[in-house]
This record gives C-alpha cells, sequence and structure tokens, in this order.
C-alpha cells in the first residue's frame, strides 16, 4: 500500500466520524431506544 497524504487520512477519517454518528442518530430515532423518546406532541394536548 502506498503512502498516503494526511489529506487523505483527514478527510478519511472525518467522513467516518460523521458516518458513524449519523448511524448512530438513526438507530437512536428509530431503533430500540426510541421507545424511551417521549413525543412532545402527545405530552401536551391543548
Amino acid at each position: 500500500m502506498e503512502n498516503l497524504d494526511s489529506a487523505t487520512v483527514l478527510i478519511v477519517s472525518v467522513a467516518t466520524i460523521v458516518a458513524a454518528f449519523t448511524l448512530y442518530a438513526v438507530y437512536t430515532a428509530f431503533g430500540p431506544p426510541a421507545k424511551e423518546l417521549g413525543d412532545p406532541f402527545e405530552d401536551h394536548e391543548d
């Protein structure tokens, strides 16, 4: 494997972190932890 530029390593690292955060957010919003989230529209019936 060739020696990578530091900019390439930085871009791949940032992209990996952003992808991991996005996947965790989707898992939290729609996966099993979503049952613990409250719905503010259902909590306040005006």
